[in-house]
C-alpha cells in the first residue's frame, strides 16, 4: 500500500435500484417514503401538535428495502457460497468472518476485454495481461478481471453475457497469494448456460461451476458485477471493499472503491 491520500476515488459498484428489466432472481424492491408521511407521524404518535414543529421541518424521508438479494448487485461472495466444508471436512465461513485486511490492498486489472462470449479465461491469458502491463501480484493483492460486460448492466440478458475465470486460473490466483478477486459481470464463471451446453456436450460432472468450486479446496473471496473497471490504471491504485456484515450469509452486498494516488 502506498499510505498517500488518494487523488482520485472511483467507484466500481453498480447502483442499487429496482429496475423493472432484471429478471426475478435478481430484483430489487425499494419503498421511498416521502417526508410528509413523517409529520403525520410526530402529529398522530409523539402528539406534537403542527403549530409546534420548525418552520423548516418537512418531515424526514425514509425508505425500506423490501427485497434485496445478498447476489443481486455488486456483492463479494464468502467460501460458505461454494460449499459448507472444505477439503478437509472443516465448515467453510460465511460473510461476516471475513477478515476486514482482506478487504483493503494493492490492485491490478487483468484485460480480458478480447474474450469471447463464454469462453474461459486460462492461465496464459492471466500471465499475458500480466507481462503486457508489467503488474505483478502477490499477497494482499485485489485482481481485478475486466471484461467489459458492466456495458450490459441493467439488460434483461446481463446474466447470460460474458466471458469467465476458468478453475485453473482461479487457483493460479490463489497460489501467487490472491485471496479477494473480482469481475464486471453477473457471474466468476462463464454464464451458466455456456457450462451446462459444455457438460453435457462433454459428458462431464467436473465442468459446471469449476472456478466457483476451487473454494471448496482453496477458500477465497471473489467479487460479481463489478463496474466501471475501464477507468482504472492496470496497477498503482489501492482498492477497499467491506461487505455488509450478515451473520451467516453466503455473500453480501459491497461498496467497492478504488484509491488512485498522484
Amino acid at each position: 500500500m502506498t499510505g498517500l491520500r488518494p487523488s482520485r476515488i472511483v467507484d466500481l459498484s453498480r447502483e442499487i435500484a429496482d429496475n423493472p428489466a432484471d429478471p426475478a432472481f435478481m430484483r430489487v424492491k425499494i419503498t421511498h417514503r416521502p417526508h410528509g408521511r413523517a409529520r403525520w407521524l410526530v402529529r398522530l404518535v409523539g402528539k406534537l401538535p403542527f403549530r409546534l414543529f420548525p418552520r423548516a421541518f418537512a418531515g424526514w424521508a425514509d425508505d425500506v428495502i423490501t427485497r434485496l438479494g445478498v447476489h443481486a448487485t455488486t456483492h463479494i461472495d464468502a467460501p460458505w457460497h461454494y460449499g459448507p466444508t472444505d477439503a478437509e471436512g472443516r465448515r467453510l465461513p460465511s460473510i461476516e468472518a471475513m477478515p476486514l485486511e482482506l478487504g483493503f490492498g494493492p490492485g491490478v486489472v487483468l484485460d480480458m476485454t478480447h474474450k469471447s462470449e463464454g469462453e474461459e479465461i486460462t492461465v496464459a491469458d492471466i500471465e499475458a495481461s500480466l507481462a503486457a502491463s508489467g503488474a505483478s501480484v502477490g499477497p494482499g493483492t485485489i485482481a481485478l478481471i475486466r471484461t467489459g460486460r458492466d456495458r450490459f448492466l441493467g439488460r434483461r440478458d446481463y446474466w447470460t453475457l460474458g466471458t469467465g475465470m476458468s478453475a485453473a486460473a482461479t487457483e493460479w490466483l490463489i497460489d501467487h497469494g490472491v485471496k479477494v478477486m473480482g469481475i464486471d459481470q453477473w457471474g466468476w464463471d462463464v454464464p451458466l448456460h455456456h457450462q451446462i451446453r459444455r457438460s453435457r456436450a462433454e459428458n462431464d460432472r467436473e465442468v459446471f461451476w469449476a472456478a466457483h468450486l476451487v473454494g471448496r479446496r482453496k477458500p477465497y473471496w471473489h467479487m460479481e458485477q463489478l463496474a466501471g473497471l475501464g477507468q482504472l490504471p492496470t496497477h498503482g491504485f489501492d482498492v477497499a471493499v467491506f461487505p455488509l456484515r450478515i451473520k451467516g450469509a453466503s455473500a453480501a452486498p459491497a461498496r467497492v472503491v478504488a484509491l488512485l494516488y498522484d
